[in-house]
């Protein structure tokens, strides 16, 4: 399954989420983790794309995502808890329209190897005509809080959500994606490793 992801993020502060989650009354966070895979020498990362394993509400899912003109398009592939044993474990990429992809990328799903995971404390509420998600995540020693937006419509989204950053006095703060703040985290540790 494939879908086009429209979203737009920003970093929060500790207080800046908390006032958020207070006055949209958002429910009880649902707990979710991500695993991130790359191949040791980055081509998903060197082709902008991203692979990773969510696992959320007893649903394990393997999506790809590649960036398109106006977004990102994500491909979904529903796994069984022994795929998720067997890739977490290397035992590389499992079969299905995702390694198909990954063939036509020139990646060799056996390459593919977990570099670590990232978990969340989501919370989601109806803003606007799209989905307002406050995460609070964990990952490598680090936290972090962030605000997404995901949209339909590009120009609508961006509108509503800056607005929405103006009406609370946050700042836009350039803001990664999680497996970016993963990436630069995992590298930061093995460069203090190193010396």
């Amino acid at each position: 399954m494939q879908e086009l992801e429209i979203e737009f993020k920003n970093l929060l502060t500790k207080s800046e989420y908390k006032k958020l989650y207070q006055d949209f009354e958002m429910d009880q966070p649902m707990q979710q983790v991500n695993h991130y895979f790359d191949t040791p020498l980055f081509h998903l990362k060197d082709a902008h794309s991203a692979l990773r394993i969510r696992e959320k509400g007893g649903k394990l899912t393997l999506t790809l995502k590649q960036p398109v003109e106006e977004g990102i398009l994500e491909t979904h592939q529903t796994l069984t808890r022994l795929d998720v044993e067997d890739m977490l474990s290397g035992g590389g990429l499992i079969g299905g329209e995702i390694a198909d992809m990954m063939e036509l990328m020139n990646i060799s799903t056996q390459d593919i190897v977990h570099f670590g995971s990232l978990e969340t404390n989501r919370t989601e509420k109806t803003y606007k005509g799209g989905l307002l998600v406050l995460d609070h995540s964990s990952y490598l020693g680090h936290e972090d809080y962030e605000l997404e937006y995901e949209v339909s419509s590009h120009q609508e989204g961006k509108e509503n959500f800056l607005s929405l950053l103006t009406s609370y006095k946050i700042p836009v703060r350039e803001t990664d994606n999680k497996i970016k703040r993963f990436y630069k985290a995992r590298f930061m540790q093995n460069r203090e490793g190193g010396k």
